[in-house]
């Protein structure tokens, strides 16, 4: 691996050691880092880090692309099922890929119920892969869900009882899903960040799951001297998520919390929490409330190219339904 990455100027055997050990595997990693990043790193300055990322980039072949090249990349995009018809309807026919989907909730409004859900609709193979052309499913490696849990509400005995109301087996369902418990941002960082290690060890990630988003930044950084930093680091987050859900074709789910709106005569009175990092950087965002019994209201608000509209689903035993 070291030997590859001295194929860039200026860097040497030592240097591509530094630059593994820091998390640099490969051109497309440097190519999308920044020079700051770089220079972070023991011996590189600032003029041998841009030559690094040029070189880089060229050995990509990162630059513009046609409209057409877009469109057929976009054919790419693969969907995953809700569970919820009506859900499934407002987002053109499910949670699409290359995207970062945010849930945003009250507690009790069914975040996590979704998460779990989407874990399980994971190994329904057949839905997944119905929109892609030429693949054949039994080619198809059993794709695998990535859940980092901020605020300890993973329960595998509910993806169980979830996999058997759909009729699969809820043992491939918790084979087939990769659970980390980040305690803190730094942790919850990192773990988003060695997705990428899982992918390039032969697992065939297509879903993962951030529960919640924003639980370990709004507890680290309190009070308004702190938002900026706060903010800065939830970008950059942000950005790794993306990176994933583009680069590697698969779905991204974040849940979010909220805040009471102490000035909102109508309407609704919480917001997301994140401000506009998140809403700049989350593809499609949900808000979820509850409504009578079981029922709850999913109502899209944000999306590139899908209209405002509302779905009503139930949270049952067998998980999320019309």
């Amino acid at each position: 691996m070291a030997d590859v990455l001295t194929e860039l100027p200026g860097v040497g055997p030592s240097t591509a050691d530094k630059l593994i050990e820091a998390g640099y595997l490969d051109f497309m990693k440097i190519a999308t880092a920044t020079i700051g990043e770089l220079t972070d790193i023991e011996g590189i300055s600032e003029k041998a880090a841009a030559k690094m990322i040029m070189a880089a980039r060229d050995l990509c072949d990162l630059g513009f692309k046609s409209g057409v090249e877009l469109l057929k990349q976009r054919q790419s995009v693969w969907r995953l099922s809700t569970g919820s018809t009506e859900l499934d309807t407002v987002l053109a026919g499910g949670i699409e890929s290359q995207s970062v989907t945010e849930f945003a909730g009250m507690f009790g409004s069914g975040k996590t119920q979704i998460m779990h859900q989407s874990c399980v609709n994971l190994q329904m193979r057949e839905k997944i892969f119905a929109d892609l052309e030429g693949v054949v499913e039994e080619e198809l490696e059993a794709p695998k869900a990535v859940y980092i849990d901020t605020e300890g509400t993973f329960r595998p005995e509910r993806v169980v009882q979830m996999a058997e109301g759909a009729g699969i087996d809820g043992q491939t369902v918790l084979d087939n899903t990769f659970v980390a418990r980040a305690y803190n941002s730094d942790m919850q960082m990192l773990f988003a960040e060695k997705i990428e290690d899982l992918i390039k060890g032969g697992n065939n990630i297509k879903l993962v799951i951030i529960d919640s988003l924003t639980s370990t930044f709004r507890n680290e950084f309190t009070g308004r001297g702190k938002l900026a930093e706060r903010q800065q680091k939830l970008g950059r987050h942000m950005a790794t998520l993306n990176k994933l859900a583009d680069l590697y074709n698969c779905i991204v789910l974040v849940t979010n919390q909220v805040a009471a709106k102490p000035d909102a005569y109508f309407g609704v009175a919480e917001q997301a929490i994140g401000g506009h990092v998140v809403g700049h950087a989350a593809t499609f965002r949900f808000f979820l409330r509850k409504s009578k019994g079981d029922k709850r209201v999913a109502k899209l608000y944000d999306s590139p190219h899908l209209p405002d509209s509302e779905a009503v689903f139930r949270i049952t035993e067998k998980g999320i339904q019309d």
